[in-house]
């Protein structure tokens, strides 16, 4: 989602983006790259490999739809967000599978 409003992604944006420690994220980030979802250039810039956006696209997806689903059942737009992103990593893909088809007619 960085990446899409700035055109690149750095570690301190995703620290900024996130609220959490710079060095947090550069322990993320050597996960990520030592198993080939990222890669990082000289200048820093964080880009996402074939796999890394395969994942990362289907984090969005669940994202988004979970983020909709839940201010149409009348939660605001912060918190939907919020729980979101928390939502969206712990739900089995059979429990959004099935969310995203009942949600599919009123989202």
């Amino acid at each position: 989602m960085i990446g899409q409003t700035k055109g690149y992604v750095r570690s301190i944006d995703i620290a900024n983006e996130l609220e959490v420690s710079k060095p947090s994220v550069s322990v993320a980030m050597k996960n990520l790259r030592e198993n080939g979802y990222i890669l990082v250039d000289s200048e820093g810039h964080i880009t996402l490999t074939d796999m890394g956006k395969k994942i990362a696209d289907t984090m969005y997806e669940r994202h988004t739809l979970l983020s909709r689903w839940l201010m149409q059942l009348g939660v605001d737009k912060e918190i939907a967000v919020q729980d979101a992103c928390k939502m969206e990593h712990v739900l089995s893909a059979e429990s959004f599978d099935a969310i995203k088809k009942h949600a599919q007619d009123i989202v």
